[in-house]
């Protein structure tokens, strides 16, 4: 893999740019490898990547069905934070917040972290106890987090208006380290990393069924043809059922699009992110100029990825409340992500009925924080066979035995 750096760029502009060559191979199949994960968008990847930097798991495919990171991980508002109320996700997120901060640098690509912090606004007295005890919950988990007044809010954010005429601005659950990253720098680091290990990173290539002998997965069947495995981690988000349903099994979860917006590119007027469960949306300024909107998810079951213009109006409408100078712009493009969705809105990383196979799905809106804590934990359940600390609450079968997660208000998007 060719090491990225400034001296690389100055030596490569002496001969026009020809000696930088592919980021990643792009190979055709094998017979069989040791783990295949279904699905290259980020969870996928960092599963593989952490496949091989720490259990050293390298005779690796990742298969997509699509293009590289083409799904949810390029579709999102790239939203990074850690402030949840139950532990096993505060610890999850955390990780995954932390291991932000340094992927730059531990895959010698620019992903672009900007820890300028996230604000989760609170605009009735029911949202602001909320934050209030999540708050709390936070100290005792060791996330650092706290709840500020309507003042520091407009000292952070001055274009907001405190005074909504349906819902004012009681304060904000601010966390100062939280931020943004660029989600198809994510996708595009990790396949780099993963190619330099020997993985294969195999696009336009579909799953079309799942063997198994004795409950244990013996090969998957592709558009690509038949490709034999020793472990399957199954990592396709939105399509987590319809894989399941592939491999004989079922899964707690359901698909609704989750949809978004940028305006047209303007001055920087916003160095934070600006999160409004109550009136269902949030907001940052992009590294371009553009304001990056986001709204709550579909309140019916569906695939599309296309989005629908009254749920983007009713996301613009309740945010030029708060941001009067919404009004004002035009937008630019809008689209939809395929997010899966678990009854107490908690993930999935888990065993499954058959032996080898493994899954991680369920992350709901919040997937793209989650990215390299999630393929952290996933690496040591499909590594090990067992999960670790990180992934032991998150088994799919707690909806049996009744061991819920309930993020449903800590996930910060109205469902």
């Amino acid at each position: 893999m060719k090491h990225y750096s400034a001296f690389a760029i100055a030596r490569e502009a002496f001969r026009q740019h020809t000696g930088w060559g592919r980021a990643w191979a792009s190979p055709e199949p094998r017979a069989s490898y040791d783990v295949i994960i279904v699905g290259a968008g980020g969870h996928g990847l960092a599963t593989a990547y952490f496949l091989g930097k720490r259990y050293g798991i390298k005779n690796v495919a990742i298969i997509e069905k699509g293009w590289l990171g083409g799904g949810n991980t390029g579709r999102n508002t790239t939203i990074i934070r850690s402030n949840y109320l139950q532990d096993p996700s505060a610890a999850i997120y955390e990780k995954s917040r932390s291991l932000y901060e340094t992927m730059s640098q531990d895959l010698n690509y620019n992903v672009m972290f900007s820890p300028r912090g996230v604000m989760m606004l609170a605009q009735t007295e029911h949202e602001k106890r909320g934050y209030l005890r999540t708050e709390r919950a936070n100290a005792l988990q060791g996330v650092e987090t706290r709840f500020i007044q309507p003042a520091e809010v407009k000292k952070l954010v001055p274009i907001i208006n405190l005074d909504g005429p349906r819902y004012p601005v009681l304060g904000a659950l601010w966390q100062a380290r939280a931020g943004t990253a660029r989600h198809d720098a994510l996708a595009w680091g990790y396949a780099r990393a993963c190619s330099d290990m020997g993985m294969h990173v195999i696009e336009q290539c579909a799953v079309t069924g799942v063997e198994s002998v004795g409950g244990e997965v013996t090969a998957v069947n592709t558009t690509k043809g038949t490709i034999g495995c020793k472990k399957l981690g199954i990592v396709v988000a939105g399509h987590s059922g319809a894989l399941a349903d592939m491999a004989g099994f079922r899964l707690p979860v359901e698909s609704v699009a989750l949809q978004a917006l940028v305006s047209e590119p303007i001055k920087p007027c916003m160095d934070v992110v600006v999160m409004a469960n109550t009136v269902h949306g949030y907001m940052s300024q992009s590294d371009k100029g553009e304001m990056v909107i986001g709204g709550g998810a579909d309140g019916f079951n569906n695939y599309t990825q296309r989005g629908s213009w009254h749920h983007i109006e009713e996301t613009v409408r309740a945010l030029v409340e708060t941001f009067p100078m919404v009004s004002r712009l035009k937008m630019l493009r809008q689209w939809g992500g395929i997010v899966d969705m678990t009854g107490d809105r908690s993930p999935i990383i888990s065993k499954t009925p058959l032996g080898n196979c493994f899954i991680n799905c369920g992350w709901g809106t919040g997937g793209f924080k989650a990215t390299p804590g999630s393929g952290y934990a996933m690496a040591e359940l499909v590594a090990n066979g067992e999960p670790g600390p990180l992934a032991e609450a998150f088994s799919m079968y707690r909806f049996r035995e009744g061991r819920f997660i309930d993020e449903s208000v800590a996930a910060g998007v109205a469902h």
